[in-house]
C-alpha cells in the first residue's frame, strides 16, 4: 500500500482496521499545497476496539521494567528515523511547512522520545517514599511507602499546527508511554499520511519490543464524534489535546460528564505577551525590532507561543522599534498555511481587529485566501483594558502593540489577560526596578517567563514548562514539554505493612539500582 493510497483506516492493536470509507488524495511532493483528506470517520465499533484493546494492555505495559519501556521509547525514535524522506516529503506536502522546519521537527520528536527513555532508566520518576515502622512510638507508626504508576489508557489528540513534536509520537504520546500507559491516538485530519506513516513507525516498535497489541492505536476521521466518543469511553484515563479553545473546552465538558471523570490536559488558546521596558528600547529599539518581525512570521505564525502582544511606553525608542518591525514584515512573503480552517480563522482575526474604532493599523500585507501575511496594529491601553475582544488570539502572523503610560499600566493589563503560555520582558540594568512590578503578577498569569528573547522555541529539558493558567491549559499545574510532562500521567499509590515480596521493586528495602529515595523525608540512595 503506497502512502496516496491510503484508505481511511484505524490502526489498531498493530493491524490496519479499514473504517467506513474514503481515501486521500493524490499529492505533489514538490507542491507547498494543502492536500484535502477525503475520509470518513472510523465507527464506534473501532473506538471500542481501540479502547478496549488499551484497557487489557495496561496492566501488561505497566509493569514493564523502567529499562524496557526506555528501549521501546529508543526503538519508536529508530522507526520514525528508518522511515527517511518519504516522511519528510510526506508532511511538506500536507503542511506547507518547508524541510528544514520538518526535519527540525523530526529530531525534535525523536530527542522527546530518547529524553524519556533517560527519565526511566534514572528511575526516580516513580517518586518513591518510605517511611519505616515506628512500633515503639505513641501511637505506633505503620510501614509506609508510596510510589507513582500510570493512570491507564490515554487519549491524546494529534495537534494541526505540529505535525511530528505534538503529533503521533510527539510529547503527549512519548509522556503517557513512559508512564506505562497505552495511548488511543486521533490523528488530525490537516496531515493524514504523516500521522499514519509514523503511526506504523510506533506499531513496528511495539512488535520489536514484544508489546501487547493495545499499546498503541491510531484513529483517523473527521467530525467532533470521533473525540467525544473516545473521551468518553470508559477505559480511557485522561486525555492531552492540543488545538482550539473551543475543541479543548468541549473535551473538558465531556471528560466531566462521565460517570468516572478523568482529567484533560489541554493547550489552548494564548497571545504571549511581549514587554518593552524603556531601556531597553532606548538602547535596542531597531534589533528588537527586526527579532520580533522573525518571530512572529515563524511558521506563518502558527505557534502557540507566538507574540501576540506587544506592550510598551510611548517614546522615541517605542517609533524606531516600530519602523524596524515594520519594514522587516515588509521583506517577508505571503505563505500557505497549514489547513484552510486555519486560514479562514486568522482572516476573521485580522478583520476584526482592522475595524474595531480603536485600533489603528500599522501594517496589513495583502495575501491569497490559504495564505497569511504579516498585519500589526496599534491601540492605546486605556482602550485595550476597555475592550475585552481585543485580549483574544488570533491565531497567525497577526500582532496588537498596545501604547501604555507607564509600567503600573503594563501591571494592569497583565491582571486583565487571561493565562498565557509565556511573557517576555525585555530589559537592560536599568528596568530591573520596572520588571520587579511586573514579576508577581506574571508569575500568577504566565507558564514560562524569558528575558530578551521571544517565546516561540520551546527547548525539550527537564526544567521546560510549556503550560500557564487556563485558557492556555486546562489544568495549570501542568506541562506539556519536558520530563515533567509525564506526571499528568500517574498518580500515587501507597502500601502500608505489605511484605518486602508483594512490595514493587522500587520501595523494598534493598536499592540495587541505587535509585534517588525520600526516607523519612530525606533523599538518599540507601
Amino acid at each position: 500500500m503506497t502512502i496516496a493510497q491510503i484508505t481511511g483506516e484505524a490502526l489498531i492493536g498493530g493491524v490496519a482496521q479499514r473504517g467506513a470509507g474514503g481515501s486521500f488524495k493524490a499529492w505533489n511532493p514538490g507542491a507547498r499545497t494543502h492536500i484535502e483528506p477525503a475520509f470518513n470517520m472510523v465507527d464506534i465499533g473501532q473506538i471500542d476496539q481501540a479502547c478496549s484493546l488499551a484497557g487489557k494492555a495496561f496492566d501488561v505495559f505497566r509493569n514493564t521494567t523502567d529499562d524496557e519501556r526506555a528501549a521501546f521509547l529508543d526503538t519508536v525514535a529508530e522507526q520514525i528515523m528508518a522511515l527517511g524522506d518519504a516522511l519528510v516529503e510526506r508532511a511538506m506536502a500536507e503542511t506547507g511547512l518547508p524541510r528544514g522546519r520538518i526535519e527540525g521537527e523530526r529530531g525534535r520528536t525523536c530527542t522527546q522520545l530518547k529524553l524519556f527513555a533517560s527519565l526511566l532508566r534514572e528511575g526516580s520518576w516513580q517518586d518513591p517514599r518510605i517511611d519505616p515502622a515506628l512500633p515503639q512510638r505513641t501511637p505506633p507508626r505503620p510501614d509506609l511507602r508510596s510510589r507513582l504508576i500510570g493512570v491507564g489508557p490515554v487519549a491524546v489528540f494529534a495537534a494541526s499546527n505540529f505535525p511530528l513534536a505534538f503529533s503521533v509520537a510527539g510529547g503527549d504520546t512519548a509522556s503517557a508511554f513512559a508512564a506505562g500507559c497505552p495511548v488511543v491516538l486521533k490523528a488530525h485530519s490537516a496531515h493524514p499520511g504523516t500521522s499514519e506513516l509514523v503511526a506504523r513507525a510506533v506499531v513496528k516498535a511495539v512488535e520489536l519490543c514484544g508489546l501487547p497489541a493495545g499499546t498503541f492505536a491510531l484513529l483517523t476521521g473527521t467530525g467532533n464524534g470521533i473525540g467525544q466518543a473516545l473521551v468518553a469511553h470508559p477505559a480511557i484515563q485522561a486525555v492531552g489535546f492540543t488545538g482550539s479553545r473551543s475543541g479543548g473546552t468541549a473535551l473538558m465538558a465531556v471528560a466531566a460528564g462521565r460517570q468516572q471523570p478523568i482529567p484533560v490536559y489541554a493547550e489552548m488558546s494564548s497571545i504571549n505577551p511581549v514587554f518593552l521596558l524603556p531601556q531597553a528600547l532606548e538602547q535596542h529599539a531597531e534589533r528588537i525590532g527586526r527579532e520580533f518581525a522573525a518571530s512572529l512570521t515563524l511558521g506563518v505564525g502558527q505557534f502557540c507561543t507566538n507574540p501576540g502582544l506587544v506592550l510598551a511606553i510611548e517614546g522615541p525608542g517605542l517609533s524606531t522599534f516600530c519602523a524596524a518591525a515594520t519594514a522587516a514584515l515588509n521583506d517577508t512573503q505571503p505563505a500557505t498555511m497549514l489547513s484552510a480552517g486555519i486560514a479562514s480563522s486568522f482572516r476573521r482575526g485580522v478583520a476584526a481587529l482592522g475595524s474595531n474604532e480603536a485600533v489603528t493599523t500599522l501594517l496589513r500585507l495583502e495575501h491569497e485566501e490559504n495564505q497569511g501575511h504579516a498585519a500589526l496594529f496599534r491601540v492605546e491601553g486605556d482602550a485595550f483594558l476597555a475592550r475585552k475582544e481585543l485580549h483574544e488570539e488570533v491565531f497567525g502572523p497577526a500582532s496588537l502593540l498596545v501604547v501604555c503610560k507607564d509600567v503600573e499600566q503594563m501591571r494592569a493589563i497583565v491582571e486583565h489577560l487571561e493565562g498565557q503560555l509565556t511573557a517576555a520582558i525585555h530589559l537592560e540594568e536599568g528596568d530591573i526596578a520596572a520588571a520587579q512590578v511586573l514579576l508577581p503578577t506574571l508569575e500568577r498569569k504566565v507558564g514560562r517567563i524569558l528575558a530578551n528573547g521571544f517565546g516561540t522555541g520551546v527547548e525539550v529539558a527537564h526544567a521546560m514548562v510549556h503550560g500557564g493558567p487556563f485558557p492556555a491549559t486546562a489544568d495549570g499545574r501542568s506541562t506539556s514539554v519536558g520530563t515533567g510532562a509525564i506526571f499528568r500521567f500517574l498518580r500515587p499509590v501507597a502500601y502500608q505493612n505489605l511484605p518486602q515480596a508483594l512490595l514493587p521493586a522500587v520501595l523494598r528495602d534493598e536499592n540495587p539500582r541505587g535509585i534517588w529515595r525520600r526516607r523519612d523525608g530525606a533523599l538518599g540512595k540507601e
